[in-house]
């Protein structure tokens, strides 16, 4: 499994908006520049992100991007899912059916198993991270994202009895 350049990139991005004032912007040039990346995959990703509903456009010459809504309301699953998709959904079977039409093991799949139970336990994680979590610095995100994992392990441990 891999994260993409377009789910790295597009987060990132994303965070830097976050980071703003409120009455900041952020253009594509500064975008670009800070992150290190052409102004045409900037222009790419902050489309994604405006047409998902993660960001807002501001016009004129001194115009840029802001968060859409508060940084705690933008959940980090549906920014990555938006900008890269699921790792498994219902239609990966189809995408993989080698020469045949239709999946070999279409009708009885331990691995479409394994990868439902992975998507599940990935999602069940992201859920909890809202972007406002990522904006500190990396130590407090860490911090952060450990209790997180540690709820989450209790959790698993308290449902399996």
């Amino acid at each position: 499994m891999k994260i993409t350049s377009q789910e790295e990139y597009g987060l990132r991005i994303l965070l830097r908006i976050a980071r703003c004032h409120d009455e900041d912007s952020m253009s594509i040039q500064a975008l670009s520049i800070a992150e290190g990346l052409s102004p045409a995959y900037t222009a790419k990703l902050t489309r994604l992100l405006r047409q998902a509903g993660f960001i807002n456009s501001t016009p004129g010459n001194i115009g840029g991007y802001v968060l859409a809504k508060p940084s705690t309301e933008i959940n980090v699953n549906a920014v990555l899912k938006t900008l890269g998709g699921a790792l498994f959904s219902k239609e990966f079977c189809n995408d993989f059916t080698g020469a045949s039409r239709l999946c070999t093991n279409s009708v009885n799949c331990s691995v479409r198993s394994l990868w439902q139970m992975v998507q599940f336990s990935i999602d069940q994680l992201l859920d909890k991270i809202q972007l406002s979590d990522l904006i500190g610095n990396e130590k407090q995100s860490d911090n952060l994202l450990n209790t997180l994992l540690q709820q989450h392990q209790y959790q698993q441990r308290e449902i399996a009895g």
